[in-house]
């Protein structure tokens, strides 16, 4: 027999020794179970949602990363590893399809949408016009995707503003990860 083995039988051998007759189980509920949950869905047709994205490009991999803070201050996270070569301005029209995709999902109907992308913001503002091909058909699906909300503003942030966006959009560029994987 091993080491291990031996030992892991004394144990065993003790706890059957002395086992405890009046022994009850410890109560479970935990003060901050609620940190992680969302309250009634109720409140999410009601109160306004707030969402940050960001998209990353460099040499390796693209990803794009986005959270929703619900009206309790609660967040969610979403990050994804894109598996095509892109620019910076898809990255961040990705971003902005996946978050609002989640938001619809989720049935948030009032939102207020911030990025660190002026070009996306103020072309989906209908302030500046879209020419590039490549992202006029992402403008097109966003602006079908926005008449699924009751309720939607788009406002332009500072890079320094938008940080936690940027890091999951950082974060899944430098994920090594199988296609297909969930984590």
């Amino acid at each position: 027999m091993t080491r291990k083995v031996v030992k892991g039988s004394v144990i065993a051998d003790l706890l059957a020794e002395n086992s405890i007759d009046d022994y009850e189980m410890p109560d479970l509920e935990l003060p901050d179970e609620h940190i992680n949950t969302l309250s009634d869905e109720t409140e999410w047709h009601n109160d306004v949602w707030k969402m940050y994205f960001n998209g990353a490009v460099n040499l390796s991999s693209n990803g794009i990363g986005a959270v929703l803070v619900s009206p309790e201050g609660k967040h969610l996270t979403v990050a994804v590893k894109l598996r095509f070569k892109c620019t910076n301005n898809v990255a961040e029209y990705k971003a902005r399809v996946s978050s609002l995709q989640a938001a619809i999902e989720m049935k948030i109907k009032k939102l207020e949408v911030y990025g660190n992308s002026a070009l996306i913001i103020y072309q989906l503002k209908g302030e500046w016009q879209t020419k590039d091909s490549k992202l006029v058909l992402y403008q097109k699906y966003l602006l079908e995707l926005i008449k699924k909300f009751e309720e939607i503003s788009f406002i332009h942030l500072g890079c320094d503003k938008n940080q936690f966006a940027d890091v999951l959009a950082t974060l899944a560029v430098m994920t090594q990860m199988e296609e297909g994987q969930k984590v």
